[in-house]
């Protein structure tokens, strides 16, 4: 996504953070974070419970403040800055709605704090009502709402003082998944309209591949990988990354030189070899679609006997858990669409040949 030409706000990022580190105690839980966020941006923070992304959402927003680094919002150093002060709405995984107010008078609280005129707020509260496809709801209260309704009335609210940062803290998880992925779609069709940048924290890898324009992903307080959803998913800079947004099948495996490595007794070709010299320790990468079936001959290039150890049936096509005929050390999974089951007539326990396409397999640095 492009910046916007200029010399003045326009041009610089949205947020920019560097340097940021959050302590509690003695455990480190943010650590030399740096980051940009550009216009118009939707970003996901992605990553399991207790990896930093809801404390770096808080930071952002100076509900916790940061121990190390700054936090600029559009060129202006709000490291210090306390909430009120910066430009941005919120929305919190338990929607954070007040009960004794009606669906108007929560999207209206923001305005009539800043002694907005009441007819501008009026009009305001129907405009984002309406937004929300909650035209005819203002009257009701919290309570009266179904999960999704309330989550589209704390976005009313998030946006009604037209923020320059929207905050997202895992808004749908509380929802069921079919309501989930509806509003999913609410929301990025409702952010692309708007262009209002927007940051949401989840845990659901489908949730960001879907949702973002760019995705953080985070373990243990650092950021693992920042890039699209396609180059996150294709291109995984370490085995986390990888194993995290979607699934992977790891090979322990040594270089033995260049584009080829060997695990256990299993000598294959791999075009991910990194440069590294002959009897470098690795883990092998493949992602289950890229093993291939239809074809194969005892000649391609990669070509291996496996033994189908297992099959999970997961609606529109089926997981299977292949064991090489050659000793190698780890297990490998491969989905077969339902067409592919039927053509080749896959069933536990029958051996087979499949592709382990080189291209298709990538080189991590080992265990440690």
């Amino acid at each position: 996504m492009a910046t916007p030409p200029g010399d003045g706000v326009s041009s610089l990022p949205c947020l920019s953070i560097r340097g940021l580190g959050k302590h509690f105690g003695a455990f480190t839980a943010l650590k030399a974070i740096d980051l940009d966020v550009r216009r118009g941006e939707f970003i996901c923070f992605l990553g399991p419970s207790g990896c930093g992304k809801t404390t770096l959402l808080r930071a952002i927003a100076g509900l916790d403040r940061q121990d190390e680094g700054t936090i600029a919002m559009s060129g202006r150093d709000v490291s210090d800055a306390p909430p009120a002060t910066r430009d941005f709405g919120i929305v919190f995984q338990s929607y954070a709605l007040f009960p004794n107010l009606t669906v108007a008078d929560n999207v209206a609280y923001g305005l009539v704090n800043r002694r907005r005129p009441r007819a501008e707020i009026k009009a305001r509260v129907a405009e984002l009502l309406a937004l929300v496809g909650l035209p005819d709801q203002g009257h009701k209260f919290p309570v009266q709402l179904s999960g999704g309704q309330q989550q589209r009335v704390a976005l009313a609210r998030a946006l009604a003082t037209s923020p320059g940062l929207l905050l997202l803290d895992e808004p749908l998880s509380a929802l069921d998944a079919k309501v989930r992925v509806r509003l999913r779609e609410e929301i990025r069709s409702l952010q692309r309209r708007l262009g209002v940048t927007t940051i949401m924290v989840t845990h659901d890898q489908e949730e960001a591949l879907a949702m973002a324009d760019r995705i953080v992903v985070m373990n243990q307080g650092v950021i693992e990988q920042v890039g699209t959803p396609a180059d996150i998913y294709r291109h995984p800079a370490t085995a986390f990354v990888a194993d995290f947004v979607g699934t992977t099948s790891f090979l322990d495996a040594t270089v033995t030189g260049p584009g080829r490595v060997v695990s256990g007794a299993l000598e294959l070709a791999c075009a991910d070899d990194r440069g590294l010299a002959p009897g470098t320790p690795v883990l092998l990468g493949l992602r289950p679609e890229e093993i291939r079936l239809r074809g194969v001959g005892a000649g391609d290039v990669n070509a291996v006997a496996v033994r189908v150890e297992g099959l999970d049936f997961l609606g529109s096509f089926c997981r299977a858990r292949l064991q090489p005929e050659i000793a190698a050390a780890g297990t490998l999974r491969a989905d077969l669409s339902a067409n592919l089951m039927r053509d080749l007539a896959v069933a536990e326990g029958q051996t087979i040949m499949v592709v382990l396409p080189p291209e298709s397999l990538r080189v991590f640095a080992a265990r440690g």
